[in-house]
């Protein structure tokens, strides 16, 4: 990890990457006193780690709770895919024919979401699908765009987990994924496009259902 990167900067890094992996699950409390014997810093840093999450969207302050990982609702979904669509869109644009470490990046992560499904571990599959979707991002070269979407995968992963039934959620897409994968190696940017689109639609649709309330009799 970049040794400029002050205490706060790896504590916000760290909780993060642990909303990724689907080991803070949206309504979790973020406790001071645990975070600060965890990571042995001050309050200070614990709380400024804290605000940084809050203002990426992963944590609000809830009155007489203290700070929670967000949970997220349908406008938030939405949000979220239109995000999508921007970036990954127009990163299928301007991408030439994938290089050998591009395709080779994308296909460590298609193996791990095979690997995760095999054993049934819906959590994994769609932390690695999504890092096949970072990889697609990946492509328009821009470290603000990666950090950015870095920051849209959390909140995916927080709407992920939403759901009632992640495994029936996250079982379609890895075919889907290879897909986008083996059109982007070919140079055929239409074909990809057109199946990122239908992917992506298919998935804000599934997701948006699955989180719609319950209607009550």
């Amino acid at each position: 990890m970049n040794s400029g990167l002050s205490l706060a900067d790896h504590i916000t890094l760290e909780l993060r990457a642990d909303i990724i992996g689907g080991r803070l699950l949206p309504g979790m409390a973020l406790v001071e006193n645990e975070l600060v014997s965890a990571y042995n810093a001050s309050r200070n840093t614990i709380r400024e780690a804290l605000h940084r999450l809050g203002q990426d969207g992963l944590t609000r302050y809830v009155r007489n709770k203290g700070v929670m990982v967000r949970k997220l609702g349908q406008d938030d979904v939405r949000d979220l895919f239109k995000v999508r669509r921007t970036l990954e869109l127009q990163a299928i644009s301007v991408s030439p024919p994938l290089r050998d470490d591009q395709s080779g990046r994308m296909l460590e992560a298609l193996e791990a979401t095979e690997l995760a499904r095999e054993r049934e571990d819906w959590r994994a599959v769609g932390t690695h699908s999504l890092a096949f979707h970072q990889h697609i991002v990946g492509l328009l070269r821009s470290p603000l765009f990666d950090e950015f979407f870095t920051n849209v995968v959390a909140q995916l992963r927080l709407a992920f987990c939403a759901a009632p039934d992640e495994s029936r959620f996250q079982a379609p897409w890895l075919a889907r994924d290879r897909q986008i994968h083996d059109f982007l190696a070919e140079g055929d940017k239409r074909a990809a496009a057109d199946a990122m689109c239908a992917y992506l639609d298919d998935s804000e649709h599934l997701l948006l259902r699955m989180l719609a309330p319950t209607p009550h009799h």
